[in-house]
């Protein structure tokens, strides 16, 4: 009465279940390093693009901005684009250059 029927043994699940899991464990660790590497990229791409408008208030006043916040206030950048990872871009006035943040 039973013999025609097709299933799967329980070794046959515990099989298939380990080698999911061995998968799992290779495969999760990476996904962390990608995404800190994609946000330091992006952290990257955000220095350039304040860098530039630096740059540009400069050609435009013949001065350095006093800080990230007159870019704000004069329209150069929006307020967002002064914090890369939750943490404030590094300005230095003197030399008008933008840095990424050090503890990422």
């Amino acid at each position: 009465m039973f013999k025609n029927q097709k299933a799967f043994t329980l070794i046959e699940m515990l099989v298939v279940l380990m080698i999911v899991s061995v998968l799992m464990i290779l495969i999760i660790p990476n996904l962390g390093n990608k995404s800190q590497e994609a946000q330091g990229k992006g952290c990257d791409a955000l220095v350039s693009v304040v860098q530039a408008q630096i740059d540009t208030f400069y050609l435009d006043s013949h001065t350095f901005p006093a800080s990230l916040n007159e870019l704000v206030n004069k329209g150069y950048i929006r307020e967002n684009q002064k914090q890369c990872s939750n943490n404030e871009l590094v300005y230095n006035s003197l030399n008008g250059t933008v840095s990424a943040p050090e503890n990422e």
